[in-house]
């Protein structure tokens, strides 16, 4: 039998981070930031945010402290990439967070589940977990839409390819940051539960 599981550990930690979500976003120089995403982040991410790839992730509507904090990993090589190190290269805090504003500001829309039942039983991971392998809800932390948090990514609307890929990394420690919880979680899911979960949350708005 399945039912909810959180951890203490965990769920006290996804408290902590939705109290400090930010309400209002900063005064930045959007014009800069589009000026950026013009010349290195449209290419592979498309002119709004929406990935050009299934490689690749839908920034628009992610949370601009996630993006400003992941852009900041990749520059200093906290989290392993050979080609956002090169895009974030010389990029100052105050671009990045421009970048993540100009981002979070973009339209987002939920995506079209192609397999129903699929994405059934990716919900009730999503809201559930899995009582038997001791995989938490998804829902604990990202939020019952998968809004997520200032520190904790947006999974609404996400390419399902793209969360495939960073849960597979998760589970592998292959995730060269932000790895500490989510390797204790992504590594219990089974291959259909990752596909499941990431079909599922693709269909969030």
């Amino acid at each position: 039998m399945w039912k909810k599981i959180v951890s203490t550990a965990v769920f006290g930690c996804c408290l902590s981070f939705a109290a400090s979500s930010a309400a209002e976003l900063p005064d930045v120089d959007l014009a800069r930031a589009e000026e950026i995403s013009a010349g290195r982040c449209s290419l592979c991410h498309g002119a709004n945010g929406e990935s050009a790839s299934a490689l690749y992730p839908r920034l628009a509507g992610q949370h601009h402290q996630y993006v400003a904090r992941q852009l900041a990993d990749f520059q200093s090589g906290r989290r392993k990439s050979d080609t956002m190190a090169s895009m974030a290269a010389g990029l100052t805090p105050e671009e990045m967070l421009a970048l993540g504003v100009f981002f979070e500001r973009k339209p987002t829309k939920a995506r079209v589940a192609r397999d129903a039942d699929l994405a059934a039983v990716g919900r009730f991971v999503f809201h559930r977990g899995n009582e038997e392998s001791g995989v938490p809800a998804c829902a604990s932390c990202h939020g019952e839409r998968g809004l997520g948090t200032d520190q904790l990514p947006r999974l609404a609307g996400q390419v399902p390819k793209y969360i495939e890929s960073q849960l597979k990394s998760f589970g592998q420690r292959e995730r060269t940051n932000d790895n500490a919880v989510m390797h204790s979680i992504a590594s219990k899911l089974t291959e259909m539960e990752i596909k499941a979960v990431s079909l599922y949350a693709s269909t969030l708005d």
